[in-house]
């Protein structure tokens, strides 16, 4: 069972007043849509099946996590060695990123209510190709992201190396993210884990933990 989290002051070793709870939020198929698994596919003018099939098991997973760059992942993208169009595939993945429906509305009004947020993501260096494009930054800081830290989820490491940085009780974080696994290890670790779905559905999980959220008058009157 989840326990509301009531909005509170905590005060850091800088003495600067931190508003709790801190937001954690996955990025892909969270807050940006994932051209991975139509755009992707499409570009490579196969099936998503057929694309798994050929491609090399690990290289992706070693480029999120930093242990390759991008041109180590051409040359190893696919098993058989296969030349990449590397970038018509930033391409491809550049023209995909959009804001999930909802959500940056949602970003900009706990931004309002001076929430403390930050991405905790498995994704490589194009991290910065998405920043470039929709300005997260705005809303949150790029503060976890696993070619940065070095670690993925839903390995525990990572949920303690945030816990380290952020000096924080893990009761005091609420993490969101889209794949149940990533949420389980989240609670695993303390932390509260929502599931999202949709922004919908996540703010009114959000309000239910008593997270202060601008009604959407208040949040376009902001805007202007």
């Amino acid at each position: 069972m989840v326990h509301k989290v009531t909005s509170s002051i905590s005060v850091a070793s800088d003495k600067k007043k931190k508003k709790l709870p801190i937001l954690l939020f996955d990025v892909m198929d969270t807050i940006v849509r994932d051209p991975f698994y139509q755009d992707v596919p499409a570009f490579f003018r196969m099936s998503m099946k057929d694309l798994l099939e050929c491609k090399h098991p690990t290289a992706w997973i070693e480029f999120e996590k930093g242990l390759i760059n991008e041109m180590e992942l051409s040359q190893k993208f696919f098993k058989d060695n296969r030349p990449l169009d590397l970038e018509g595939l930033k391409n491809c993945m550049r023209c995909g990123y959009t804001y999930i429906e909802g959500v940056e509305t949602l970003l900009h009004s706990l931004k309002q209510n001076d929430y403390e947020m930050h991405a905790f993501t498995n994704y490589p260096t194009w991290y910065t190709m998405i920043e470039e494009k929709l300005r997260i930054s705005t809303y949150l800081a790029w503060s976890f992201c696993s070619c940065i830290t070095g670690k993925r989820k839903p390995e525990a490491d990572s949920y303690l190396e945030v816990l380290s940085r952020l000096k924080v009780d893990p009761a005091s974080c609420i993490f969101i993210d889209d794949r149940m696994v990533n949420v389980e290890a989240a609670r695993n670790a303390g932390m509260i884990g929502l599931l999202f779905k949709d922004a919908a559905s996540l703010q009114k999980d959000l309000s239910s933990l008593g997270v202060e959220i601008c009604s959407t008058e208040e949040d376009a009157i902001n805007q202007e």
